[in-house]
């Protein structure tokens, strides 16, 4: 799947022009791209956008989610606590008056991608599901993830970086859910579980 291809289709699908279109793609390839991005990149994306592909019947506003899933990390910085706030509101930015789109559902969509709770929205809680499928990946796959995020956090010294991560982590454990589907949670409750309480024992 080429996924400058899939942008270019959604975004003629939803009224750009042409040229409009190139500068979005280059601009999100760079901002995808940036040096400090060891996970949260095009990589991402693109795995996300497989999901989409997978479940895309079940969606009720295709266009929507698969433009969040491309914008909803846009803005990222490990120093920041508002990337997804800052991101939505970017992807909101970048929609002219003519285009056919849902803006709330977009903003609503990405600003659930922090906190990653059950949405009133089913859309939103498939989206939230293809962000968080990593965490049921083989260990070996998720072992990689967690390095990845670590050096996007190398500003931090591991004193201040292992109890943050836990924290974090032990939050997805504390939920009656890690996922937010039926689907999701049938295939990949319990490995994302495990793999999380393996990650947590490491940090300790």
């Amino acid at each position: 799947m080429n996924l400058k291809e899939k942008f270019t289709e959604l975004l003629t699908d939803i009224g750009f022009e042409k040229n409009e279109i190139q500068k979005n793609w280059l601009d999100l390839e760079k901002a995808y791209s940036k040096k400090s991005r060891y996970y949260h990149n095009l990589t991402h994306i693109k795995n996300m956008v497989k999901s989409f592909e997978s479940y895309s019947d079940k969606l009720q506003k295709r266009n929507e989610i698969l433009f969040s899933i491309f914008y909803h990390d846009y803005i990222y910085s490990s120093s920041k606590k508002d990337n997804e706030l800052k991101s939505a509101e970017f992807a909101l930015s970048v929609l002219s008056e003519n285009i056919q789109l849902d803006r709330k559902l977009v903003f609503d969509a990405i600003l659930a991608t922090q906190q990653h709770q059950k949405n009133i929205v089913e859309d939103i809680n498939w989206l939230i599901d293809f962000d968080l499928k990593i965490l049921a990946r083989d260990w070996n796959e998720y072992q990689i993830y967690f390095e990845q995020i670590r050096k996007e956090y190398r500003i931090y010294p591991d004193f201040l970086y292992k109890p943050g991560r836990a924290k974090a982590l032990k939050h997805f454990l504390e939920n009656d859910f890690i996922f937010q589907t039926e689907e999701f949670r049938s295939l990949y409750e319990e490995k994302a579980r495990l793999n999380i309480e393996k990650e947590i024992l490491l940090l300790q």
